[in-house]
C-alpha cells in the first residue's frame, strides 16, 4: 500500500537513500561528478532527521510490505520563504525514485507541501527547480509559473535554476495530482 504521510524520525535513513539515488540519476552532466560521487547517505540522514525533529514540513511517499518497515519512495520538504519577494512559502525539495516517477506520487508531495504551507499561513508558494533539470515541466503542468531565474552554487560551480510559483496557493492545492 502507498501511503503519503509527515516523516518521522525514522524515515530519515530512507529520504537520504532516495535523495542520493535521485541525484545520481538526475544530475550526471548537469552538476559535477566528483560531487555527485561524494553524496553521503550517513550525512543526509542527520540532516533530514535533524529536519524532522525540528518540525519542518517534510512528507514522505511511502510503500508498506507486510511485516517489514516502509519503504520510502519519495519525499518533499516546505518551509518559509528564504525570500519573500519570491512568494510566501518555498517547496525546498522535491525527489521521487525513478522507478516511482510518472505515477502522480510527485504531485501528492507537491501537493502535501502545498497544503502544510497554507496551514501555516501562507497564501503564496514557490519552488527552485535547476534549470537542466528533464522534470522541469512537472512544475509547469501543476500550474507553476516562471517568475525568476538565478544560479546556485553546488559542488563548486555556478548551476543555474529557475523558481516556479504558485500564487495564489489554491492554485496547486486545487490542482488534479
Amino acid at each position: 500500500m502507498i501511503a503519503i504521510r509527515r516523516a518521522r524520525a525514522l524515515d530519515a535513513p530512507g529520504i537520504a537513500a532516495v535523495h542520493v539515488a535521485t541525484w545520481r540519476s538526475t544530475y550526471p552532466g548537469v552538476l559535477p561528478d566528483n560531487f555527485l560521487a561524494k553524496l553521503s547517505v550517513a550525512r543526509l540522514t542527520a540532516q533530514y532527521d535533524r529536519f524532522i525533529r525540528m518540525g519542518l514540513g517534510v512528507y514522505v511517499a511511502t510503500q508498506s510490505m507486510a511485516g517489514a518497515n516502509p519503504h520510502v519512495l519519495g519525499f518533499s520538504t516546505a518551509r518559509r520563504s528564504r525570500n519573500s519577494a519570491l512568494g510566501e512559502g518555498e517547496v525546498e525539495t522535491l525527489y521521487v525514485l525513478d522507478d516511482w516517477q510518472n505515477c502522480g506520487l510527485g504531485g501528492l508531495l507537491l501537493r502535501s507541501s502545498a497544503k502544510h504551507l497554507a496551514e501555516m499561513g501562507c497564501r503564496s508558494a514557490y519552488a527552485w527547480v535547476l534549470r537542466d533539470n528533464p522534470a522541469g515541466f512537472f512544475y509547469a503542468r501543476l500550474g507553476g509559473r516562471k517568475i525568476a531565474n538565478s544560479t546556485t552554487h553546488v559542488g563548486g560551480e555556478d548551476i543555474p535554476q529557475t523558481a516556479y510559483a504558485w500564487d495564489p496557493i489554491e492554485t496547486l492545492l486545487d490542482v488534479d495530482a
